[in-house]
Parts: structure tokens; sequence; C-alpha cells
């Protein structure tokens, strides 16, 4: 894989992060492998109850893109997080068990359903949680980044909007090349 994206579905600024990577992997032939990081594993035990519906609905997208991404179904996990993505950031709604079943279908991916709802993928989903976490951490969240040639991912780049393509570059070609220098450790500035 040319880059590693790990993401949690219910994240809105992993959302505009990930529809630039696409922007940047369509203009330049990059591959893209989809993996799974929990803000339900990273606040294990300080989930407000507002957002448990949400963050149990993450947690089974994530099962199904570690279940794809174990069978090498990069394009799958991706087409499915674009599904999902669609019906719950763009369409200003929270994930939910019928919305990630939806995307599921429009994905054309009912026959890897199963993964929904089967624990036995929480192991894997923890293991890629914890591979960004190490590669990052501490103090991060989603989407972390890796790239080959580089010690360490980045967490970010965390974006306020879509790009249009040529902004999208530009930030690809300012970033990758701070993520492979060993020395590099942060940029930084406040939301808006």
């Amino acid at each position: 894989m040319d880059v590693t994206f790990f993401f949690d579905p219910a994240c809105p600024w992993t959302w505009r992060t990930s529809r630039w990577l696409v922007t940047v992997a369509d203009a330049r032939n990059l591959r893209i492998e989809w993996r799974a990081f929990s803000l339900a594993i990273l606040n294990e035990g300080g989930i407000p109850p507002e957002h448990a519906k949400a963050m149990t609905a993450s947690g089974r997208a994530l099962r199904l893109v570690e279940a794809l991404r174990a069978e090498g179904r990069h394009d799958d996990a991706g087409r499915f997080y674009a599904e999902l993505g669609a019906r719950t950031h763009d369409a200003g709604k929270p994930p939910g068990p019928k919305v990630v079943e939806a995307a599921v279908g429009a994905a054309g991916l009912g026959a890897a359903a199963s993964a929904l709802d089967d624990e036995r993928w929480d192991e894997a989903v923890r293991e890629s949680h914890g591979l960004a976490y190490a590669s990052v951490g501490p103090d991060i969240g989603s989407p972390v980044l890796m790239v080959p040639g580089a010690d360490r991912g980045l967490h970010g780049p965390i974006l306020t909007e879509v790009p249009g393509t040529d902004d999208a570059l530009t930030i690809w070609d300012c970033t990758i090349p701070l993520m492979r220098l060993p020395t590099f450790h942060e940029l930084k500035r406040a939301r808006h």
C-alpha cells in the first residue's frame, strides 16, 4: 500500500480528511489501506451517553473494515466508508444501525455483512487501533496516516473542509516529506 489510513467513521474531521486522501489517491494513483481507529477504545470508560449510539454503530462498521482488510479488500472497505460517510456526515445524521446496514448494501457488501455483529473481529479492531496509537500517540485521535519510509504516523491532517484537487495535492506534497523527517514532530493551530 502507498498509504494507510486509520479512521473512526463517527468522526466528522476524519471524514473530511478521508475525502482529501481519496482526491490525492485518484490524482497520484495511490493505493489506500483502510484500517480501524476506535474512538470508543480511545475513550473507554469516558464516552458520554449522547455518543453511545454513534460509538456502537462505529464499532460495528470497524469490524467490517477489519474483516475486509483481512481479505485484502481495501477498495471494498473504502467504498463502504464512502457510503457510510455520505449517509452520516454529508447528510448531517449520526451513525446508527440502519445507516450502517444501508451503507453495506449500497457498497454491494451484503455477503460480508455478518462481520458487523461478529465479536471475533473486535480483537482485530483493537490491534489496528493499537498500531495506529503506538505509531503516533499519546494525545491523538482519528485519523492517523501512515506512509512507507516514515518511522512514525501522523494524526491528521485535520481539515475544516475538503480541498479541491490543487490544494489537496499541495497538502500531500508538504505533509509527506515532513512525516519522513525523524526530527519533525508537530504543526498545529486552533480550529474554528
